[in-house]
């Protein structure tokens, strides 16, 4: 099966808490590149749902805490070449990002990939031989859990039984910095280990 890719991205927040997304992330996010886009929700407005609906064929989003549209579902599960893929916004797992409440919610789903939002920082780890993703917030939107709040997104590569991780963060300095980590699912079920990502 051909490589897919897919944009990793939430916590918008479009016009309430940012204007739009950063002209660097715009510049790379063109049209007919990407294959899906994973939206852990509070997009913000329709106009940046359609944005989003242009850069790739396949948009998959749930509902954010924010979200007025009752239509979006509060989870859902993609299947994308071998990876099982769960999205959710993340404001239903409570503590808020904490690791062990979204592997719990991973093992519900039953899914290799559990990417969620809301806490609007960028994370990315395995856990028991799965991989948790956190985006972070794409505009670098205000939060009340942190304030420390780097606009990032993620793109995944999916290719057999591996999936290749690419972050992308605006500094402050609007460099763009990118890091790139590897989930193997086959791999990693064998290890069954938890670990950090370098990415934390």
């Amino acid at each position: 099966m051909a490589t897919q890719l897919a944009l990793v991205l939430g916590d918008m927040h479009i016009p309430t808490r940012a204007v739009d997304l950063p002209e660097q992330f715009k510049n790379l996010l063109v049209p007919g590149k990407i294959h899906h886009v994973l939206c852990t929700g509070n997009v913000g407005s329709k106009k940046a749902t359609e944005y989003l609906q242009r850069i790739a064929p396949n948009l998959h989003q749930v509902r954010g805490d924010f979200d007025k549209d009752a239509n979006l579902p509060d989870f859902k599960v993609v299947q994308i070449g071998n990876f099982k893929i769960g999205l959710i916004h993340g404001h239903q797992v409570v503590p808020w990002g904490d690791t062990e409440s979204l592997a719990s919610k991973q093992r519900q789903l039953d899914v290799d990939i559990l990417i969620s939002g809301h806490t609007h920082q960028m994370h990315v780890s395995t856990v028991d031989g799965r991989c948790l993703i956190n985006p972070g917030s794409a505009t670098g939107a205000y939060s009340c859990i942190s304030s420390d709040v780097q606009p990032s997104f993620i793109l995944l590569t999916l290719q057999g039984n591996t999936s290749s991780i690419y972050v992308y963060r605006l500094k402050e300095d609007g460099e763009l910095d990118v890091s790139k980590s590897s989930f193997d699912k086959l791999q990693n079920k064998k290890d069954q280990k938890s670990k950090p990502s370098e990415f934390e």
